[in-house]
């Protein structure tokens, strides 16, 4: 099982999620997106479904910019190739499996257990 954790600022919940994975010895990936550049099939796939559940619109940078206002995932996955800090972080990735934010009932579902 290959972890992958995308993250831009390191907040609790990107903590939280860092230390969940650390403390069952389970090997991630920590991809820091001001220095890991996402890829359009990479983009896809985190924003896959409800593209707008993937971006963080607590942010006034988010707030204010056209991203916040469009349902259409062509156009969000466009402003986010750009400007990756317009997603919430973190966002885990296992596979085609991903889990938006830290939520730990859906990580425990994720390794298998319960």
């Amino acid at each position: 099982m290959s972890i992958q954790i995308y993250w831009h600022k390191k907040n609790f919940d990107t903590q939280k999620a860092e230390r969940f994975f650390k403390e069952r010895r389970l090997p991630c990936q920590s991809l820091d997106l001001k220095k890991h550049k996402l890829g359009r099939r990479e983009a896809e796939i985190l924003l896959r479904g409800d593209a707008r559940k993937a971006l963080d619109l607590e942010d006034v940078n988010v707030k204010s910019h056209p991203v916040a206002y469009t349902t259409n995932t062509e156009t969000i996955i466009s402003y986010v190739l750009e400007n990756p800090r317009f997603l919430i972080s973190p966002l885990i990735r296992s596979g085609s499996a991903v889990i938006i934010g830290y939520d730990e009932e859906k990580l425990l579902a994720l390794i298998g257990t319960s």
